[in-house]
């Protein structure tokens, strides 16, 4: 990010830059008396002061961020046209937002919740968000759930705090919940900084050619440091000794030169692959096996320098999965159809129309050149230019030219629920996901489930959670039912 360096020294002044005579003590009729209307610098520093925070983020509020570079170490001509993706070597900047889900600005970072993984590519061809999480799954596929689900992890508007009986009540009634819950409630589920964990794309995404070719792709970052947790108990200990242990540790290892590094893998599908096979490969509550598709290395990330100001490059940083580039594009995920308005349409709420003219957010490779005009916060950049599309003035034009290929649709409009491929079910790839585990591993996951389900308050709630997972795994659901009873007596 480049921008002119603001003057620290000097006199004192007004944000009007009037120089200020007396910033210790405020104008007041006479010694003792009231104060007065007419001191405008102790009225600007207090309206300045009740306006210093934006709304916070509704999810992954808290969070922290830095940038880096990614450098592409394979040739993906082959399935994609995407200019920062085009030669061996290249380098192009990034910005990467981590964040937990559920927690408010203030909350502690070691806490069972998934990651949010933010990830803004500034290429040459505009800005392209890649926003996932550290697990390659989620609770639900259609957008229409999510504030549904949310509300169950937030307060309770009643009681002011979460309840076991709202996100029990909800993950039960929603059994496509169950192979994420058994992510979250493993190993994985608190990692012990946002340098020990993976990062995912989570969605499936169109790549496609210079020759029209589709191919549908998922990403993975793999991490170089290793992958590192706690458990639930050295969690909440580091939770109430160091809430910020996840920020700290990301600005410390930078700040020593320790930068982290993730190898960056990609799952290729062809399109035509997609209709046959076994699991809709656009169900974000599933994976695609490797031993179907297995992991293609492309590329590096690396962090390697921190924000100069947390407001300003990772609170109001914004990332929208509507931000393609030519050769990137969307899939059929309802989930990630749902989110390609939701992002953008909180980002105008939260930080305002122009957020994008943010230097944190705004294209570093390239220049943005829009119709858009005014609004809160806008800049004047445009000058006299026109602000209409077609015009014969000189202004920006379109290049007929879409950013990804067209996808085939047939029949009637409707609420229709996602597509059923052969092996499809709610269950099958969380009994994959328990059978994958070692024996040490199971016993955590049922530790850490059943000491949350055993807080519901009605007897209905917890079996319906149990049989879930009954239904992955019949070892998995008799040994959680076991434990909920000998928690709840």
């Amino acid at each position: 990010m480049t921008q002119e360096a603001h003057v620290t020294q000097g006199p004192l002044t007004t944000e009007a830059g009037a120089p200020v005579a007396d910033n210790q003590n405020s104008e007041t009729a006479g010694v003792g008396g009231p104060v007065l209307v007419q001191d405008q610098l102790l009225l600007e520093k207090l309206a300045h002061f009740n306006r210093e925070r934006i709304p916070e983020r509704v999810v992954h509020a808290r969070g922290a961020g830095a940038y880096g570079t990614f450098t592409l170490t394979r040739d993906v001509s082959q399935w994609t046209r995407a200019a920062f993706l085009s030669e061996v070597g290249k380098q192009t900047e990034t910005f990467l937002r981590f964040s937990t889900v559920a927690g408010n600005l203030g909350a502690a970072d070691a806490v069972r919740d998934p990651r949010g993984w933010a990830l803004k590519f500034y290429t040459e061809e505009g800005n392209y968000d890649l926003v996932g999480n550290n697990t390659p799954v989620f609770f639900i596929r259609d957008a229409i759930k999510f504030p549904d689900f949310i509300h169950t992890q937030k307060r309770d508007p009643y009681t002011g705090s979460q309840e076991a009986d709202n996100v029990w009540d909800f993950w039960g009634l929603s059994p496509e919940s169950t192979h994420q819950v058994t992510w979250l409630f493993g190993d994985r589920g608190i990692p012990a900084s946002y340098r020990h964990m993976d990062g995912f794309g989570s969605h499936t995404f169109q790549w496609n050619n210079e020759a029209g070719e589709v191919f549908w792709v998922k990403y993975h970052f793999k991490t170089d440091q290793g992958i590192k947790n706690l458990t639930q108990a050295e969690a909440n200990k580091l939770a109430g000794e160091d809430p910020d242990s996840h920020q700290r540790d990301l600005r410390e290892s930078i700040e020593r030169g320790d930068f982290p590094t993730w190898t960056v893998q990609v799952q290729i599908m062809p399109a035509a692959e997609a209709a046959q096979y076994r699991f809709n490969p656009f169900d974000l509550t599933k994976v695609w096996p490797h031993a179907d598709y297995p992991p293609i290395e492309i590329g590096k990330l690396e962090l390697n320098r921190n924000p100069e100001n947390v407001f300003a490059e990772v609170e109001q940083s914004v990332f929208s999965p509507a931000h393609f580039v030519p050769g990137i594009g969307p899939s059929p995920d309802k989930m990630l159809q749902g989110r390609l308005f939701a992002y953008g349409d909180a980002h105008r709420y939260r930080v305002g129309i122009n957020a994008d003219h943010l230097p944190v957010n705004r294209p570093h490779a390239t220049e943005a050149r829009t119709h858009s005009r005014d609004g809160f916060l806008y800049d004047g950049r445009h000058k006299g230019a026109k602000n209409y599309e077609p015009n014969s003035f000189g202004g920006p034009f379109q290049t007929d030219r879409p950013l990804w290929q067209p996808i085939e649709v047939t029949g009637g409009t409707g609420n229709h629920a996602v597509p059923v491929h052969s092996e499809d079910n709610d269950f099958v790839q969380a009994g994959d996901l328990y059978r994958l585990m070692s024996e040490d591993e199971r016993a955590r996951l049922i530790e850490n489930l059943s000491g949350f389900i055993a807080k519901v308050s009605r007897d209905d709630i917890a079996e319906r959670a149990i049989d879930n997972f009954r239904q992955a795994d019949g070892d998995f659901g008799k040994r959680l039912e076991a434990a909920v009873q000998a928690l709840r007596g």
